[in-house]
């Protein structure tokens, strides 16, 4: 494979969006958790919320800014190594961008300063409605990103002007709320909170493993099993829908996904396979006879295989097919421990360490992997298009050099290793750290006064570190 300006430009946005999209997907289901912690601290006054809300928005202000920078340095990608793509279709999709910065960016803006640094200065209301408008505005950006990269999936509402052929819309509409937005969007947006879920299950057992279990330690984990549990199965719902959807409008994708060759009208679901694109065939296949489980409840007529599609229309089989089974095995396994630190929950042994706690550890990674791959699922099925069926990616590109791609994205390997090295591992510290109780850990103070104000009291003399209490 030579390695031109095409090659070149599609390894250095998969590069930036792989590190991008790993820091929103943690902060939408990180804002949630923290508007939860808040919410239960001011309904039942307990200071174990308190403590968990704030041990767990230092590393969402770390994140959120890590999302922020590197969600800049992606958007000017689309100026230089894609200006085609942007001038053919920024008519449809500026305006989406556009949306996302004046309705989600600004909002959380506003209030990310009053959650950050209000404690001392504002009251627990309006502190509790800033962490909630900042929770809100993740969920928004999330709609509107996802709405246009959606209508890049399945574009509809739009027409070609003749003279340019440059995109505009008409039917906004139609536009934002495309065929594959609405199952993207739930989809993304469990994936969040999944994702989120499972860091902090991953914390807390650490937590344990070090016998570092305190109250906080102890109900973050149930609440992390217990979102896994409640989530997990609606996430396999929404996957179903998203490929009911790809079915009818991406037969290609598909296909790709399933390992499908040859057109039949029951397809069986292929568990293994080494596609073998040269040859349009698997190797070493086994395959469940009757028609997937994952995709098809409701198909009607002959369901379609690679070889229906012509080779340059066909996505790069190997990458999808596998990416897939990745996305949907580290779903699973977040399943089962979500069901486990449930059972565990029930029986009074969540604070105890065992094998659960050991596997819940390296689990925490599980909802990233799956975001990862579910992302590259998408885009790649995609391929050879950027918009589906209408501008393929090959005409898409900017006319620059592959000496000046190589140069960017040896240059963006470089700093982010460092930046975002630097970043993860000083996160991961902070979560995995405790919280400073004894394993005695003191009574949590259920009778606090109801007119407290956040701002009024001392943090420290809240959670007190080991030597202070010795010393008292």
């Amino acid at each position: 494979m030579e390695l031109d300006a095409l090659i070149l430009s599609r390894l250095q946005f998969a590069f930036v969006v792989a590190f991008h999209i790993l820091f929103p997907a943690f902060t939408i289901g990180l804002a949630a958790f923290l508007a939860v912690c808040e919410g239960l601290w001011l309904w039942t006054k307990r200071d174990v919320f308190k403590r968990l809300y704030l041990h767990w928005i230092k590393i969402f202000a770390l994140a959120f800014a890590m999302g922020v920078v590197s969600g800049v340095v992606m958007s000017y990608q689309f100026g230089t190594n894609w200006s085609v793509f942007s001038d053919k279709a920024g008519s449809v999709i500026g305006p989406l961008l556009g949306y996302e910065v004046l309705t989600a960016f600004f909002l959380e803006a506003t209030f990310l300063g009053v959650m950050l640094f209000g404690w001392k200065r504002v009251g627990n209301k309006l502190h509790f409605i800033a962490t909630c408008a900042v929770a809100i505005g993740t969920t928004i950006s999330a709609f509107w990103i996802l709405s246009a990269n959606s209508w890049m999936q399945t574009p509809v509402g739009f027409a070609t002007d003749p003279e340019t052929g440059n995109f505009y819309a008409t039917d906004w509409w139609a536009v934002i709320f495309n065929p594959s937005f609405p199952s993207r969007y739930v989809h993304m947006m469990l994936a969040a909170f999944i994702t989120t879920a499972a860091v902090i299950m991953a914390a807390g057992a650490w937590q344990v493993i070090r016998g570092h279990s305190s109250q906080p330690t102890r109900w973050q984990i149930r609440m992390a099993a217990g979102t896994l549990c409640l989530l997990m199965p609606l996430q396999i719902w929404a996957g179903h829908w998203s490929g009911e959807v790809a079915h009818e409008y991406q037969p290609a994708k598909v296909a790709a996904i399933e390992g499908w060759w040859d057109t039949r009208d029951v397809q069986g679901t292929v568990l293994f396979a080494i596609p073998d694109e040269d040859n349009e065939r698997n190797i070493a296949e086994i395959t469940v006879p009757g028609t997937s489980p994952y995709l098809f409840a409701n198909a009607h007529g002959p369901l379609q295989g690679l070889k229906d599609f012509a080779r340059e229309d066909r996505p790069p089989v190997f990458i999808v097919f596998w990416a897939f089974r990745i996305m949907v095995g580290a779903g699973l396994v977040m399943l089962a421990l979500g069901i486990w630190g449930a059972i565990l929950w029930w029986r009074d042994r969540i604070d105890k360490p065992g094998l659960f706690h050991l596997l819940a550890v390296p689990g925490g990674a599980l909802g990233f992997v799956a975001v990862l791959t579910g992302w590259i699922t998408a885009e790649v099925g995609r391929q050879p298009y950027t918009v589906y069926g209408f501008l393929r990616t090959e005409d898409s590109v900017a006319p620059v050099s592959a000496e000046q791609v190589a140069t960017s994205l040896l240059i963006f390997m470089i700093v982010y290793a460092i930046v975002f090295t630097a970043g993860t591992v000083y996160m991961a510290r902070i979560a995995t750290r405790g919280f400073g109780d004894d394993p005695a850990d003191p009574p949590e103070r259920e009778n606090r006064a109801p007119g407290s104000a956040l701002g009024a009291v001392d943090d420290k003399a809240e959670m007190p570190t080991p030597n202070r209490q010795r010393a008292k």
